[in-house]
């Protein structure tokens, strides 16, 4: 596969597996090489949609591929995931790779992306589908699964993102909120009690390239 300028390169296979093997990823065969042809694909696209800010062959391997495979930490046996606000398909085009079987759908309210999504999903192989809509809780209109893990990177903020997500639970699954290093337990919780929500773990980690702190809050319905 020709490359251009700043396509991956062996600092983001370095970048890649030091990642993985530093939060104790377990991948199958052939996985980092998907992940690089994501990368690749990823870059391309980008010289002409507007995909990513992040270029850098390392950066790109660590803030979002291995920022996205962390939650293999939290995704216990989900055998569906809906990200939200997906973007060029973070999490759900790397967690496909590293769960075969695992059904995911992402969504997003720009066409674009989402083209890029299924592009992505074809070249790979994934079993991903994508979604031009804008998630506003009403998953029957907007062609929204309900899933059993539902995540979002696009929505930061707790206090927007437990209410929205909450509505896309499948019965007994999960809400994962994606934080950066203040993941104030107490304040979560309470934040999760207000959306019928339950705080079930935190789980933190670092990144080692750049040592930037992480923190995965995964929520369950609180109620029946």
């Amino acid at each position: 596969m020709s490359r251009g300028p700043g396509d991956v390169d062996a600092i983001f296979r370095e970048t890649l597996s030091a990642g993985r093997e530093a939060l104790g990823l377990e991948l199958p065969p052939g996985a980092e090489a998907r992940l690089e042809r994501f990368a690749d694909l990823l870059l391309k696209w980008n010289r002409k949609v507007n995909l990513t800010a992040v270029t850098d062959p390392a950066e790109l391997a660590e803030k979002h591929l291995v920022d996205s495979l962390a939650l293999l930490r939290v995704l216990g046996r989900a055998a569906t995931l809906l990200d939200v606000g997906s973007g060029a398909g973070l999490p759900g085009i790397p967690l496909a790779v590293a769960r075969p079987g695992l059904a995911v759908t992402c969504c997003d309210a720009v066409a674009k992306k989402v083209a890029f999504v299924k592009a992505a999903a074809a070249a790979l192989s994934l079993e991903v589908r994508g979604v031009a809509v804008r998630a506003q809780g009403e998953p029957g209109r907007e062609g929204l699964p309900r899933a059993e893990l539902v995540v979002s990177r696009a929505l930061a903020d707790p206090a927007r993102w437990l209410p929205l997500g909450a509505r896309y639970l499948a019965p007994g699954g999960r809400l994962v909120a994606m934080l950066g290093r203040d993941a104030e337990e107490r304040a979560l919780a309470e934040l999760g009690r207000a959306s019928g929500l339950e705080l079930v773990t935190i789980d933190r980690f670092t990144l080692p390239r750049s040592g930037a702190e992480r923190a995965n809050a995964v929520f369950a319905a609180s109620g029946p």
